[in-house]
């Protein structure tokens, strides 16, 4: 008996994430108040412990355009350096119960600035006891026009010597492309700031990770 040959199916398209990302994840910023519970990017309470920090940026296109549809999404440590996930096995530092760990936020319409209020991550332990990753938060970006979710990560400028050290930031090359991933600090009545604009493209173009 003959065997039929097997038949090959083709990729699916690829889609961009299309405007009706919004609706769909940061309803209440589109004007649609449907979830009884909303995700913000606010990420502590009264009881989080940790050094209070506002991350903010922009996010520009190839041209240097403001990208002003983006959706975000962040996932950190808490100020001890331990993540609020089963898989982190840091067993000597403290989990934070007041610290939720993970934040998603839209830009704004008009100015093209989005922001998170969260506290300042510490130290992470590497895998398998590999030496320490420094205090740094992960970013997810997706927008119009990107086919798959974007991922980077925000350094803090000010951490120079836990910077030095990290083993994912030495991966990439020193000058514009490691400067790419740092946030500069910024005092603002009162009130921490770190600023991270993101690159899309271009000779400014932020570093992202095959993860």
């Amino acid at each position: 008996m003959v065997q039929p040959l097997p038949v090959r199916l083709q990729e699916t398209p690829s889609q961009t994430a299309g405007p009706y990302v919004h609706i769909g994840l940061i309803p209440l910023q589109a004007g649609f108040d449907i979830f009884e519970t909303n995700f913000t990017n606010v990420l502590t309470g009264p009881d989080t412990a940790g050094e209070r920090i506002r991350i903010e940026g922009r996010v520009f296109d190839g041209a240097g355009a403001l990208v002003r549809d983006v959706l975000i999404e962040i996932w950190q440590a808490n100020s001890a350096g331990r993540y609020n996930h089963p898989a982190d096995r840091q067993e000597s530092k403290p989990l934070d119960a007041g610290f939720r760990g993970w934040g998603r936020t839209g830009s704004d319409f008009e100015t093209g600035v989005w922001s998170f209020e969260t506290v300042k991550p510490g130290p992470i332990v590497g895998r398998k006891g590999h030496r320490p990753m420094a205090p740094h938060i992960n970013l997810w970006i997706a927008a119009r026009g990107i086919n798959i979710g974007l991922q980077t990560r925000l350094y803090f400028a000010d951490e120079a010597s836990a910077n030095a050290d990290d083993p994912v930031l030495n991966l990439v090359e020193r000058g514009q492309q490691r400067d790419s991933l740092l946030a500069r600090r910024e005092e603002r009545d009162g009130k921490t700031v770190y600023v991270f604009d993101i690159y899309l493209q271009g000779p400014n173009e932020t570093v992202f990770f095959d993860v």
